[in-house]
């Protein structure tokens, strides 16, 4: 038996969203620093590229996870007691670096910092929860959830 086939639908698609989360920011990232010119990096036109590749994330998000559904029809709708507890944890780790995030911008909304760096932040607060909580998950799967 392969490695292959001892990999389950939710570890593929938790790859695929890792791989998507990085990169979305990277692309933007691109996008960002490319239409700069001489201008400081605060006065960027930031809203279109940010908006673009989350909504790229997502539409590319969806579509992977039918092509996996398709390649996998038996593994696409298996989704066990395991499977779901590893989200979970995944998902616990994550959403901890997205309230981390949420505080550091109501904290520079009281500085009155400009809506580009408090936007900045919650993106790459958002990006970083998605790779930490695929990091979470993929460790789960592999060195298994400890004993509570």
């Amino acid at each position: 038996m392969s490695k292959e086939l001892l990999v389950s639908f939710d570890e593929k698609n938790t790859w695929l969203f890792g791989v998507i989360a990085v990169a979305g920011y990277a692309t933007y990232l691109v996008l960002l620093f490319t239409q700069l010119g001489d201008r400081p990096l605060a006065e960027a036109d930031y809203v279109w590229p940010m908006v673009g590749t989350i909504l790229g994330a997502i539409v590319v998000g969806i579509l992977g996870g039918i092509v996996l559904g398709i390649l996998n029809p038996k593994d696409a709708r298996k989704s066990d007691v395991r499977d779901r507890q590893v989200y979970r944890f995944g998902e616990q780790v994550g959403n901890s670096i997205v309230v981390i995030g949420g505080i550091a911008a109501l904290v520079l909304c009281f500085f009155e910092v400009p809506h580009f760096w408090i936007a900045n932040l919650l993106y790459l607060a958002f990006v970083l929860s998605g790779i930490l909580s695929v990091l979470a998950r993929l460790g789960a799967y592999h060195r298994g959830l400890g004993e509570w």
